[in-house]
Formats: structure tokens, sequence, C-alpha cells
């Protein structure tokens, strides 16, 4: 099957998952994620994109971002694989690289799921059966988004400045969010449009993004005649 071409819609919110090969875990010491948390960092710096959540986890890593660019995310991903790759090789004497293929992203509807996608990304660790709470796993945005422990990578999304006028009530409106726990269907929706490329929004956020991509952003009824 050939490969979707990817949406380069500057400013348009993304949700992103970049899955570890089968069998490896790409972390496994805390300076493992601090380095890799620092190649984000100059990476989001330098290709300008403005990281509202991230999520790192031994078998993925979950990122929900705004490119500020055209190759924002490609630049970004590029970068973060080819630096992290070779500092974790020449850590644990490995080689090749630690990714299942290429990074899945696709664009979201921010008025609708963009604290959807912010909750899905820093509830990974939850999922993945790492830690009971995300408040226990350092690894992720929580802190910065519901703790109000300053991570100068984080960029914040309009849609969660609207949850309060200071930033304490920002922090108190998200964990009463993450405490309403996501609906199972909607984690599987996120996680599989994401990994297929199919943008994330209601009929008319999909029109607009197929406009302004130039493809289809929506899979086909299953049954549809090619062509059709």
């Amino acid at each position: 099957m050939a490969r979707l071409p990817r949406y380069t819609i500057i400013n348009q919110p993304q949700n992103i998952i970049l899955p570890v090969k089968n069998g490896t875990s790409a972390f496994r010491e805390d300076q493992d994620y601090q380095y890799f948390h620092d190649c984000l960092d100059a990476a989001a710096y330098n290709y300008r994109l403005k990281v509202h959540a991230f999520a790192l986890t031994p078998g993925e890593v979950f990122l929900l971002a705004s490119p500020g660019q055209a190759d924002s995310v490609s630049r970004t991903m590029q970068s973060i694989g080819r630096n992290y790759v070779q500092y974790f090789n020449e850590s644990y004497n490995g080689s090749g690289t630690l990714w299942q293929g290429r990074y899945r992203a696709t664009v979201i509807d921010e008025r609708q799921y963009l604290l959807a996608c912010s909750r899905f990304v820093e509830t990974a660790p939850v999922r993945a059966g790492l830690v009971k709470g995300p408040r226990a796993w350092r690894w992720s945005s929580y802190a910065h988004n519901a703790r109000g422990k300053i991570d100068p990578m984080i960029t914040p999304h309009r849609e969660y400045l609207r949850l309060g006028k200071s930033s304490a009530e920002r922090a108190d409106a998200y964990r009463a969010l993450i405490k309403q726990k996501l609906d199972p269907v909607i984690v599987a929706d996120i996680h599989e449009k994401t990994r297929k490329g199919w943008a994330i929004g209601d009929s008319k956020f999909i029109r607009r993004i197929e406009k302004l991509g130039g493809r289809r952003a929506v899979q086909l009824p299953k049954g549809r005649p090619r062509g059709s």
C-alpha cells in the first residue's frame, strides 16, 4: 500500500506517535529519558515546533504539537532519530535503528480534540501499565499541564489557556479533566487515526483539511468500490 502524503498545515495541531521497534526498549535509565527530552527540546526550538504535550515510554513516544513551518514535524523527528539513536547505540553498544518504521502523525480539530489528545498523550504511561496514575510518571508533560511545574519546552495551546484565567486555575481544571477517564472508544479512535494518517475531527473539519491538504482525510467506508 502506498504511503499517504503527510499533512503540512502550519499551526494545525498534530497528534504524533513514534513507535519503538518490537522487542526493544528505547529508554533504560533516567539519563536516557532526559537526553531524549533535551534532543526534542532543541529540535523543536530549531524547527519551530510548538510542543503542547508529550509522554516518553519504553515502547512509544507520544507528542501533541503544532508546526510553525511546513517541515517542522518531519525535521524535528529526523533530528531526534539521528541524535538519540546515536547516543543510545554508543551508550549500550547497540547498532541500527530503535524505531518501528517512520513516525505516525495526523492533524486534529483543536476545538473538539486538543484537550482529548493531550489527555491521550499524558495517560499513555498508565495505559502501558507503567504507573497507576499520570502523576507518577516523570517523563511526560503532566507535571507542567496539571501541576504547574514549568517545563520550558511546553507551549500552551489556546484551548488549554481557555481553561482558566491563571496558571493555577488552568492546572486545576486540567487535573479535573484527567480524572475523567477518556472513553476507550475515543482512545482507540485517536490511536488508529494517528497511525493511519486520517484527520481527527467532525465532517466540517474533515472537508477543510481535505481542501488544504489536497487528499482524502478519512478512510473510505468498508466495501466501497475504489474510484466510486
